[in-house]
């Protein structure tokens, strides 16, 4: 399911036009974008939690040159599903 298509399934469950589904959308995607920006996290119980993870600095090799690079410290959004996910996707 793509971004359009997640548009207008919500917009027919929730009964609001595609238009105000888009919005919604875009201002939860906005949302958790910021808390994760801002060094929080977003905790949707029984759905999951988005994280950010630090990843630490790493030595890495070019494969065509064979010459090491260093890779830096940065941080990665995560996402983590919960327990009734989990069990929805394997049919508990």
């Amino acid at each position: 399911m793509n971004k359009n298509e997640l548009i207008a399934a919500v917009a027919e469950e929730s009964g609001l036009t595609k238009a105000q589904a888009s919005d919604a959308l875009e201002a939860m995607l906005n949302l958790i974008t910021g808390s994760l920006k801002g060094g929080g996290e977003v905790r949707l119980l029984g759905f999951g939690n988005f994280v950010v993870a630090d990843r630490k600095a790493t030595t890495a090799r070019n494969p065509q040159t064979g010459a090491t690079i260093q890779v830096p410290a940065s941080k990665s959004p995560k996402f983590k599903p919960g327990k009734a996910l989990k069990d929805a996707v394997n049919n508990r």
